[in-house]
């Protein structure tokens, strides 16, 4: 069982890479749409028939409703040829309400088949949208376990965790209503343009002379709006990212005193977020008014040639009403085919954020002929071992040395020392640049990684509980562990008593952070969570640091117990925590400069003896 740094908030600033991250990037474009793309609709390609289906069904769907006005215009017609001939007094005149309500029977008929084919092809899209971002995180998710701790070192978390939310909600809300949007306004561009010139060729050219019009007007307003979308999603990060920060260090900022430079940043940042949230909702918002100013000079020009056609008897007054329906639906199509080209940008730029991820080089993958770890003895031997985060700046110099089996070895050495880095190459969370690492004189390369990491127990300073009972919190260290078995290495820990005073006792839930039990209580569970876990080799980081004195001496004691006959590693920084330590390595610069037992360490005079009497000057 590893032992994971606690969850917590994390405090991120308008530089980092937070939860904020995908959304400061709504108005980002693709650094390679066409690749993007190109990748995206690979992905897509198994769904196919799907799309197939989409796309017919929103054809079908758009045509039944771009019929719609010219057969109304038929019944219009029919209705105004009857009243007019009863004004005109004509002998035997009437209004054939049997024809036109044939054609409102048929025009209800065609408006029901469209609906029900937009139905259809909302659901295939929801289905298959939904299904893909369900593929999507399951597939992150999976890389983010494959992935090496190299690539978390240098990658904040917030970066990771945009891609499993705002990027994949990006492109599903893309697939699930810009998609099916696409279809139908071209669809409605084309099929309205076909119809308008059935209906008259001269108004549908004075139609066409109005569009550029409104394109002009669309690409400017998409251009000026675009901006100051990016600049409020900005801004709303540093505003949140602050509030973030703010909260959870809100102790440590009232501690110094820093209410008043913290209401400074936030009405910095808040001011800038209200220049550009109005700006960018203005802008927003003037596009449909003058979209409907367009429209209606087109009404108005098409009105007017409109009569005079019909004046002349050219047109009919229903072909006029149908004309001017479809004046309507031709600009609306336009403006949303404009707010899709940025979409999909959008679209591009986190499916290319995504892929890039799943690009990701991975642990270099474990050897087929992998060596059993049943017989393990747990003796450790690092062989002239150089390793460095920057393969041309090591942080380990040709480091050796041998434990046996049930040795308690103590790494010491000041901060920077190298202390942590060992644990690390260990647990094989990074593989070593020269030298070799051997468990029972076995190459650390030849285990499989999760085989070799059953091996380990890690209890550290920074301890890691989730959002769960403390029984499943406890079984972390083993699943299929019994109630017994639980309670027996709750007992060992010292930590039985205080979990039955708690309501539901190891029912007991703890929240998301713990934080409704102390810091030494998180510790003691954790100790409790490595002795059910029974690991071959331990490692212990200050484990006790977080306890009172009388707690630190049972857990002491039981330590103690856990470490017998087991090989224990303990990096220690309170040195006097380690004078029984069958073996002390003493780091410094990435070496181990001194080795031994305590008092042959103190006899040699040497770095550790520096370092011993340093903590006892006073």
């Amino acid at each position: 069982m590893s032992e994971n740094k606690q969850a917590k908030p994390r405090a991120v600033g308008p530089g980092h890479g937070g939860p904020m991250a995908g959304m400061m990037r709504g108005g980002e474009k693709a650094k390679d749409f066409k690749g993007s793309m190109r990748k995206l609709l690979k992905r897509l390609s198994k769904y196919n028939l799907a799309f197939i289906a989409v796309f017919f069904l929103a054809i079908a769907s758009t045509i039944f409703t771009i019929f719609g006005p010219k057969v109304l215009g038929q019944a219009t017609t029919k209705l105004f040829e009857g009243v007019m001939q009863k004004l005109q007094q004509v002998p035997n005149a009437s209004i054939d309400f049997d024809y036109i309500g044939n054609i409102i029977f048929w025009l209800l008929m065609m408006y029901i088949a469209a609906a029900f084919f937009s139905f259809v092809m909302g659901f295939i899209m929801s289905k298959v949208a939904t299904q893909i971002g369900y593929e999507l995180r399951k597939d992150i998710s999976t890389k983010i376990n494959r992935l090496p701790l190299r690539f978390f070192d240098k990658t904040p978390h917030g970066e990771v965790l945009s891609r499993i939310t705002n990027d994949v909600d990006t492109i599903t809300s893309t697939l699930q209503q810009s998609l099916t949007q696409m279809i139908t306004s071209v669809t409605s561009v084309i099929g309205v343009a076909i119809m308008m010139f059935t209906i008259s060729w001269q108004m549908t050219l004075v139609t066409l002379i109005i569009l550029p019009l409104s394109f002009v007007l669309i690409m400017v307003i998409v251009k000026f709006s675009q901006k100051q979308f990016r600049l409020q999603a900005s801004a709303l990060g540093k505003v949140s990212s602050h509030v973030e920060e703010m909260y959870g260090g809100h102790v440590i900022m009232k501690a110094f005193n820093g209410e008043k430079q913290s209401l400074e940043a936030f009405d910095a940042y808040n001011k800038e977020l209200y220049q550009s949230a109005w700006k960018s909702q203005f802008f927003s918002s003037i596009m449909m008014p003058l979209m409907m100013f367009v429209g209606n000079l087109g009404y108005v020009a098409v009105s007017i040639q409109g009569g005079i056609l019909a004046i002349n008897g050219i047109i009919s007054v229903g072909d006029i009403q149908a004309f001017l329906q479809y004046v309507r639906n031709f600009t609306q199509p336009i403006s949303q085919t404009a707010q899709i080209s940025n979409t999909l940008q959008s679209t591009a730029a986190a499916a290319e954020r995504v892929f890039a991820f799943l690009a990701e080089a991975e642990e270099v993958e474990d050897i087929q002929d992998s060596v059993s770890i049943a017989n393990i003895q747990g003796e450790v031997s690092f062989e002239d071992v150089v390793f460095g985060y920057d393969e041309n700046k090591p942080v380990i110099n040709g480091f050796s040395a041998k434990i046996k089996p049930g040795q308690k070895v103590a790494i010491v050495g000041p901060t920077g020392a190298g202390k942590t880095t060992m644990v690390k190459l260990l647990m094989r969370f990074y593989d070593v640049n020269q030298g070799k690492i051997k468990v029972d004189d076995h190459d650390l390369r030849n285990f499989k990684r999760n085989e070799l990491r059953s091996l380990f127990g890690m209890v550290l300073q920074d301890t890691w509980l989730f959002n769960g009972t403390i029984e499943d919190n406890l079984k972390y260290g083993k699943l299929d562990a019994t109630r017994e078995e639980v309670e027996a290495a709750s007992k060992a820990a010292y930590v039985d008593h205080f979990i039955h005073t708690l309501p539901n006792n190891y029912q007991y839930a703890l929240n998301e952070e713990a934080s409704n039990i102390s810091q030494g209580q998180k510790q003691l569970l954790t100790i409790a969570r490595a002795f059910l876990a029974n690991p071959k080799i331990l490692i212990l980081d200050e484990a006790t640091s977080s306890v009172d004195t009388r707690t630190e001496v049972l857990i002491q004691k039981a330590m103690d117990k856990l470490m017998s006959n087991r090989t224990s590693f303990i990096i220690a920084h309170r040195l006097s925590t380690i004078r029984n330590a069958d073996l002390i390595l003493v780091m410094k610069d990435g070496n181990i400069v001194e080795q031994g037992t305590h008092l042959s360490l103190m006899d040699k005079g040497g770095f550790y003896q520096q370092l011993y009497n340093s903590q006892f000057e006073a």
